[in-house]
């Protein structure tokens, strides 16, 4: 029970950091493009789409984040956001391209054109996501910055962001939030270090921003927007997925259920997809890379399934991400199907 809660802990603070380390990097590229940087790509939703799949194909979570923050500010539509889920196979992308690299490049290439051609379908027949009205440029941020930038001024939100970026960038760096399993042996492509130390970076450049940056921007786009509105539901929903999934998997073994029967597999791959976590789809890439499952079955399970990357829109907005599940579930018996009577 402690390891569990452990586990649900470091992976709800990697999420959260992760998330609003991006969030903020998007607010201030924003505010200081005066909104130009995403208007275009809220008027162009094939760009959208291409862009979102082009994120989630990204191995691991990390593009999927950036997508659901994207979608949650109301800068790409839900068809971009299921592209993106469609598209990524979460942190077990790593370990079908170190099994069985060939075979996963037309794998990914398969899901990318998947998702484009769904999140372009669904753009016919839904809008963007409008719960967040935040993303704005205010009028204190067009005026020249020596009127409103007071030198000097660090105020207690501030100090507090400062801090807690710092806190999570030691934590990245040092190591404390990778998971048992993960290979601490040195810098591997195939695992998520890199990402880790590309988000160091990034993390970086959040502190820099966060002591010049003016007391407008830091207290009301950072603070009041992000940490206050944001930050608390996506760590506690995160936390509490998290929690609940690993209690249920310590008590029930999934690969007992696997059978011979293929079709039941594509259903019931699809079905567990709809765990927003990482770990249930490596049943199946393990069978797969052992000749028990054929092709429809993992290309069902990648199409349902995406990682962590859905667990910050469970908590923005369940609608949504119910919504979504649904729609991939469905895709993925769909195409699961066609590939068991046409390969």
């Amino acid at each position: 029970m402690i390891e569990i809660l452990t586990e649900s802990l470091r992976t709800a603070v990697l999420v959260t950091g992760l998330v609003v380390i991006m969030m903020m990097l998007i607010e201030v590229f924003n505010v200081r493009s005066d909104g130009r940087m995403f208007s275009g790509l809220r008027n162009h939703r094939v760009g959208q789409v291409l862009l979102s799949a082009a994120l989630g194909a990204v191995p691991g979570c990390m593009g999927g984040f950036a997508s659901v923050s994207l979608y949650t500010h109301g800068l790409i539509s839900f068809g971009a956001l299921i592209a993106m889920m469609i598209a990524s196979s979460g942190d077990e992308a790593f370990v079908m391209l170190a099994m069985f690299p060939g075979k996963s490049a037309w794998i990914f290439l398969i899901l990318f054109v998947v998702a484009v051609a769904v999140g372009l379908l669904v753009d016919l027949f839904r809008s963007k996501y409008d719960g967040c009205h935040s993303m704005s440029v205010h009028d204190e941020d067009r005026e020249p910055k020596h009127e409103h930038h007071h030198e000097g001024h660090y105020g207690w939100q501030r100090i507090a962001m400062f801090l807690g970026v710092l806190v999570f960038l030691g934590a990245l760096l040092g190591g404390w939030l990778e998971g048992a399993d993960e290979d601490a042996g040195g810098f591997n492509l195939l695992s998520e270090e890199w990402m880790y130390w590309l988000f160091a970076a990034l993390s970086l450049a959040v502190l820099g921003m966060l002591l010049f940056a003016g007391d407008h921007f830091v207290e009301e786009h950072l603070w009041e927007h992000i940490i206050c509105h944001h930050l608390p539901s996506i760590f506690l929903w995160t936390f509490g997925t998290i929690l609940v999934i690993g209690l249920l998997m310590s008590y029930f073994d999934i690969t007992s259920w696997i059978s011979d029967n293929t079709i039941l597999m594509i259903l019931l791959a699809a079905a567990i997809g709809i765990i927003p976590e990482s770990g249930p789809h490596l049943v199946f890439v393990s069978l797969y890379a052992t000749g028990v499952v054929p092709l429809p079955v993992l290309l069902a399970s990648c199409i349902s399934q995406d990682g962590h990357a859905s667990l910050p829109l469970l908590a923005e907005s369940r609608g949504s991400f119910l919504k979504a599940k649904l729609i991939n579930v469905f895709v993925a018996i769909v195409i699961g199907l066609a590939c068991t009577y046409f390969l």
